[in-house]
């Protein structure tokens, strides 16, 4: 397997470096060139400077064109009559080599960017980023011009000398620990050829590959490791996405799946509220998530051996926390239905079901803490907790009963804004059918209309998150259109919950096909199915894993 470099990360499960091809257009955002880089993925997504050094091939010192062939074990860049080629020795050295042509590796500083010599050595220390790197020389030599102006270096340039070379770039934080770095090149290659066939085990290559190759090692605010939404520009965990990575795991990496449903929890607040993203360098708490960790938890309970009894007492706290925070400080007007305070408190940022205002009790919402609910009552009652295990039925059920007496109206559930009860018409936001995750709790009626709504937002690509023949429909409209993943795994699980199976078959094979046409991108273009937005996202992989499952019946 080959992968374009434009699209999907070279990079090592636990690495905070990455080799990106900037696009034109990613590049004209960033004020960059279009090539490609070492880029570092430490910080938020905000953080503008992840490129460190741009990378080239130079023949009698003149950069040539290049041929990239990235495979998950090795990359390799041809041009010039020569080559060379990178890998990963672990997550935190890079071993690069080459042949009849030279390698240029150039940084663009900022405030504090320096290298210096350290015996033998350069240590570059790249405070824009964040980051310090030690390059050593293991065969031919390498060269740095790096010119001091005031307190930082005007720029930095390395270049290797001989036409056989062999270079090691060494991440380190605090101290650099001398290395010799006797493993050879190709041995490196071996072993991580050999551990990513393990981690895929029989499935789908390049969905396993942006799955192992996104995952970021325990460090900073990550207390265990952390499969980040992407090493292009997604570089958090935000705290719903990482549900879905954590239900793809479930089966062949238990541990590493209750990783990542607890990564949120790690940080959750005294109130109980989850931050909406978890980064190695900080938090975000002006948003949160919507509340489909209940969901989660029940699908990995049914579906995999992940969830222990040590495990459920583990998170029965924490999940008992974060549901009544929804109660006590998202229920404005005391009706006992929880309101958003923006889109993306929901996941949908942008969606229509926010256009017209704050705060918004969407239906999805209660829903989810329906489902969440039930799960706690039947984790309750696993552990012994029976006076808990009725009260949490009883008050999923009282919620059943307020969610369709004030948000069913007519034959559609309908999204009011907290305190005026006002409708918002948003019938053509696939978010007012996210209800069916309830399953058959809710009436076989409105069950039925749910099903008839969402073959309106049925494309050959998949579910669109606003009906396309809706006029405010946007082919790249982030959540007013496009197809995404958690929408489309929360209908196809709430359809066949319903015993729609067919139908959500026919959704499941929809969206796999169109990930096998366009990759594992963060959304896609309905009517036409191509990528959109960061094009190596962790939760799409997941999704077309646990959905290639569900169409051949597995899952």
């Amino acid at each position: 397997m080959n992968f374009d470099l434009e699209q999907v990360p070279f990079s090592y499960a636990g690495s905070y470096l990455s080799f990106n091809r900037l696009t034109p257009k990613r590049a004209k955002e960033l004020g960059k060139t279009a090539a490609l880089y070492l880029r570092t993925v430490h910080g938020g997504v905000d953080m503008r400077d992840r490129e460190i050094f741009r990378v080239e091939l130079l023949l009698a010192g003149k950069p040539v064109k290049v041929r990239e062939i990235a495979s998950p074990e090795k990359l390799r860049l041809e041009g010039g009559g020569g080559w060379a080629e990178i890998c990963f020795q672990d997550a935190k050295v890079v071993r690069l080599r080459g042949c009849g042509v030279g390698l240029r590796l150039s940084a663009r500083t900022g405030g504090y960017d320096y290298a210096m010599p350290a015996g033998e050595r350069w240590m570059i220390n790249y405070f824009t980023g964040r980051i310090q790197l030690m390059v050593s020389a293991l065969r031919g030599g390498v060269k740095v011009d790096a010119p001091w102006r005031g307190e930082k270096a005007e720029s930095i340039t390395l270049e290797t000398t001989g036409d056989d070379w062999e270079l090691v770039l060494e991440e380190f934080q605090a101290a650099w620990t001398p290395q010799y770095y006797a493993k050879r090149f190709d041995d490196c290659v071996r072993s991580i050829k050999a551990e990513f066939s393990k981690w895929r085990g029989g499935g789908h290559k390049l969905a396993a590959y942006v799955q192992w190759g996104s995952l970021a090692a325990a460090e900073g605010h990550y207390r265990r490791s952390a499969m980040l939404m992407s090493k292009n520009w997604m570089v958090n965990v935000w705290s719903w996405d990482h549900c879905f990575n954590a239900m793809a795991l479930a089966k062949r990496h238990p541990e590493l799946a209750w990783d990542q449903l607890l990564i949120p929890f790690d940080h959750q607040h005294a109130s109980g509220m989850l931050p909406d993203a978890v980064n190695d360098t900080g938090l975000v708490w002006n948003f949160t998530k919507p509340p489909i960790h209940g969901w989660a938890l029940r699908w990995m309970m049914e579906n995999s051996q992940a969830v222990t009894p040590t495990r459920l007492k583990e998170i029965y706290e924490p999940l008992c926390r974060w549901t009544e925070w929804w109660f006590k400080y998202r229920d404005d007007d005391n009706d006992g239905l929880p309101q958003y305070n923006h889109g993306n408190d929901s996941g949908w940022d942008n969606a229509t079901a926010f256009a017209q205002g704050m705060p918004v009790e969407g239906p999805d919402l209660a829903a989810y803490l329906i489902v969440q609910m039930d799960t706690l009552a039947e984790i309750a009652a696993r552990l012994g907790k029976k006076s808990q295990a009725s009260t949490w039925k009883k008050r999923a059920n009282d919620l059943l009963v307020k969610l369709l007496a004030h948000s069913w109206r007519g034959d559609q559930f309908v999204a009011t804004r907290s305190g005026s009860h006002e409708i918002f018409p948003t019938a053509e936001c696939l978010l007012n059918f996210l209800p069916l995750v309830a399953g058959r709790r809710l009436p076989e009626k409105v069950r039925t209309k749910l099903v008839s709504g969402v073959r309106c937002f049925l494309t050959p690509h998949g579910l669109a998150s606003e009906n396309p023949k809706s006029k405010h429909y946007l082919p790249d409209g982030y959540w007013r259109g496009p197809i995404w993943a958690p929408e489309v795994m929360l209908i196809v699980d709430g359809l066949r919950a319903c015993g729609e199976t067919k139908l959500a078959n026919t959704i499941a094979a929809q969206f796999c096909r169109t990930c096998e046409r366009g990759g594992f991108a963060e959304n896609f273009n309905a009517l036409t199915g191509e990528g959109l937005r960061d094009r190596a996202y962790t939760w799409t992989a997941s999704v077309f894993l646990l959905l290639t499952k569900v169409e051949t019946g597995l899952g």
